[in-house]
This record gives structure tokens, C-alpha cells and sequence, in this order.
């Protein structure tokens, strides 16, 4: 029989599987009309059965602004000030799903730059996390996500910096973009905001990525978590796939060789792992 090998910390995290479960709760026990701000997660299949419940997905605060009633669900990638105050002004019922540890970047970046630090978020510019956590600051914020960005920037000498990061960024990357900083000698407060979660499933795949001869990662082609997996899988081990769910493994040219890897990312539902993990096995 074929080895598989499946990560431990494959599949939901706390602050996913806490926001999908606030959102099922609402649907349960409220009459209103119930909203999430953004999808709730980055896994169609979810969106897709909460939409077929009478859950309707807002995309901006335009949307938001022509809501007269009903329940929002604040999704776990959080949201900026804004956001919160037109939920007020138009007596919307709030129900927060922010994960904490986004929630803490948010304290953080808000305090800092009150005291005058020009904050610089690592990540991606366009994820919503980073959308909120930019909503949060009073200053100047630059976000970088390559050493290219990080050499290039033009930022004054005695300037105060506070350097975060997106929770799931590559934490390696992370490390090598502060150390850019360092050289340049700014008077700076570095905090490693990366969710402990996700820097365990990190390490966890890359070694496992590195000990099979294929290696499967799961999970939404929107995840930014599921991307920073497929990346660190992929340079320890070619033969790396990227799917969504068990279809994709007969779209691709999918070739299983030796032993099998399977991780997932923090918007995968333990059930779709379990389809890959068993497909594997009878299938090849």
C-alpha cells in the first residue's frame, strides 16, 4: 500500500473554523437577513453552501452603506475602522469574527502610529487582511512584500518605524525583509505578528515536502495561506500540486509517484482532506 503522509496541522485553523461557525450559528438562530463582509473564507465550497442558506456576501462599504437591516459577520481577516462605523450609522447587528491574532496587529498598529512610527506591513498590498490592518493606522504605512520593494524604499533616516507582518506570510521571507531594514539602520520596533498556527503548518509541510516524492497542498486558489504553502512545498519537492478539491486531480496531469505529502491550507475543510487522503489511496 502507497505511504501518505498527511500534516497534523492540515485544514482549519482557530480563527477560520470560529468565524465559519459564527456565520452557521446566525443563520440558525436569527430571523434577519445575514451578510459577511467579504467571503468568510477562501474556500468556495463553504461560501457556496452558506450563499445556498440565504447568506449574502458584501464586497465593499458601498454595499454595506445600502444595508438598512440585518446581521454582518465580521470575517476572520478583519476590517478596517471604516468599516465598523458604517455597520453603526446604519444599526446593523455586528457580530465580530476577527481572529485575535489579526485583531492584536490591529491594537498594535494603531498605538504605534498615534506615537508617530511610520508603520510597514509585510504582505500582500491587495489581501484583505492587510486592508484592514492598514484601516487601523494613523500615520503613514507601506507595505512591502519583496526585497526588491523593501531595497528601493525612500523612507528618511530618523524616521520611527514599527515593521508587522500579515499572520500568514512566509515566515523565512519575513526574517529576510526585516534583515533589509536592520542594514539600513532605522530606528525601528520589529514584531513577528505571524500566526503561530500558520508558522507551524509552514515548517510542518516543508519537512514533509521534503521526505515524499509527491506532494499535494489543498486548498482555495484565493488563500494567501494556501500560496505560501504550495511555494515553500515546491522548492523542496517538484512534483508539487496545488489543487482546490478532488476534482482538480483529475484536471491536472496529475502524476503520483512513491510516497504522497498532503497538507492543506487554514479555508480547507477537514472532509475535503479526507477525499484526497483516500483517493490517493485506492486511486494510485
Amino acid at each position: 500500500m502507497r505511504e501518505i503522509k498527511v500534516a497534523k496541522s492540515a485544514g482549519f485553523c482557530f480563527g477560520v473554523k470560529r468565524a465559519v461557525e459564527k456565520v452557521y450559528e446566525q443563520v440558525e438562530k436569527n430571523d434577519k437577513k445575514v451578510y459577511t463582509f467579504g467571503p468568510i473564507i477562501h474556500n468556495e465550497e463553504v461560501v457556496g453552501d452558506l450563499e445556498s442558506k440565504g447568506v449574502v456576501v458584501i464586497n465593499d462599504s458601498q454595499g454595506l452603506s445600502n444595508i438598512r437591516e440585518g446581521t454582518v459577520v465580521i470575517r476572520s481577516h478583519g476590517v478596517s475602522r471604516d468599516i465598523y462605523q458604517i455597520i453603526q450609522r446604519q444599526g446593523l447587528e455586528c457580530v465580530d469574527a476577527t481572529c485575535p491574532f489579526v485583531r492584536k496587529i490591529h491594537k498594535i498598529v494603531e498605538k504605534e502610529s498615534s506615537e508617530g512610527r511610520h508603520i510597514i506591513i509585510i504582505g500582500d498590498a491587495s489581501h484583505p487582511e492587510v486592508e484592514g490592518i492598514r484601516g487601523w493606522c494613523k500615520g503613514p504605512v507601506t507595505v512591502i512584500e519583496t526585497a526588491e520593494e523593501a531595497e528601493k524604499l525612500a523612507i528618511l533616516p530618523e524616521t520611527k518605524l514599527c515593521i508587522v507582518s500579515q499572520t500568514t506570510f512566509n515566515y523565512n521571507k519575513f526574517q529576510d525583509l526585516v534583515e533589509i531594514f536592520s542594514k539600513k539602520r532605522y530606528d525601528k520596533i520589529v514584531l513577528n505578528t505571524i500566526c503561530s498556527a500558520t508558522e507551524e503548518r509552514q515548517l510542518e509541510a516543508e519537512q514533509i515536502a521534503s521526505e515524499v516524492d509527491t506532494m499535494i497542498v489543498i486548498g482555495g486558489k484565493h488563500s494567501s495561506n494556501t500560496q505560501k504553502l504550495y511555494e515553500i512545498c515546491k522548492k523542496k519537492c517538484k512534483n508539487t500540486y496545488h489543487i482546490q478539491t478532488l476534482v482538480d486531480l483529475d484536471l491536472k496531469p496529475f502524476q503520483c509517484i512513491g510516497c504522497v505529502g498532503i497538507t492543506a491550507g487554514a479555508s480547507t475543510p477537514n472532509n475535503i482532506i479526507e477525499e484526497v487522503q483516500k483517493y490517493v489511496r485506492i486511486k494510485f
